[in-house]
């Protein structure tokens, strides 16, 4: 991967119920991580959100999670290795078939909310993940947090031959070891347009951004996570998009 894709958390919602907007962040992005039913998203919202995909020439990613539709897949809950790669391979199945119906596959897998920050925080449970992904389809790469040192995890996706695509995050401040600092604390989400884009920029350029304790901090990114909540965050992405093309093309 030569530059840093922009990935989106899409297909969010759920019957008559709508969250996102997905059809106008789709033209900016290079990935969709679509839901797979088990924290939002049904069949018929799979179905339609991997056709926008497609159409816009647009990765599709696999975006598991807890069975916790009422939580939105945030809370932590306690699964067996088992069951946990049981839940991946139902999840990352379901999606793949609804994909193939239209002519297309899954190309990577990125866990959704508790489950990616249980995977992060806990090695046993990225192991876990791994073992899943593997399982399913050792050509599918595994999005993971960027963290100051990639190493560890670096390693054990070498051990099971999976890819992995560290991520970053245009609109959140980062501590010293690189994690996201908690949206409990100020400052944890930037609001200011100008200061997301120069984020992802600097993202982009491979340059270091200052952590929350003012030290230096260098991430190696793969993608950046970026969000079609609501107009403005969309307008944001499409500048981000443009920014990145004009880096790129110079």
């Amino acid at each position: 991967m030569s530059r840093l894709l922009l990935n989106c958390d899409i297909g969010e919602s759920f019957g008559s119920w709508t969250m996102g907007l997905d059809a106008e962040i789709m033209p900016f992005i290079d990935c969709a991580n679509i839901a797979c039913g088990f924290h939002a998203g049904d069949p018929s919202i799979m179905r339609k959100t991997v056709s926008l995909a497609l159409s816009h020439g647009v990765q599709v990613g696999a975006h598991p999670a807890y069975q916790d539709l009422v939580g939105f897949g945030r809370r932590s809950m306690a699964y067996a290795t088992q069951e946990l790669q049981d839940i991946l391979h139902y999840q990352i199945g379901a999606l793949d078939g609804i994909c193939r119906a239209q002519g297309g596959r899954v190309s990577y897998v990125k866990p959704h909310g508790a489950m990616y920050n249980d995977m992060m925080a806990n090695p046993a449970q990225l192991r876990a993940v791994l073992q899943a992904v593997a399982s399913y389809d050792c050509s599918l790469p595994l999005m993971l947090m960027a963290t100051r040192d990639n190493s560890a995890a670096q390693q054990m996706g070498d051990e099971y031959g999976v890819t992995l695509w560290f991520e970053a995050f245009a609109d959140r401040a980062y501590d010293s070891a690189g994690r996201l600092v908690s949206r409990q604390l100020p400052g944890a989400v930037h609001h200011d347009p100008e200061k997301i884009i120069e984020q992802a920029l600097t993202i982009a350029r491979g340059d270091q951004l200052t952590a929350s304790d003012g030290s230096a901090l260098h991430l190696q990114a793969n993608t950046l996570c970026v969000h079609g909540d609501n107009a403005s965050s969309v307008a944001a992405v499409q500048r981000i998009r443009e920014a990145l093309n004009r880096q790129s093309a110079s």
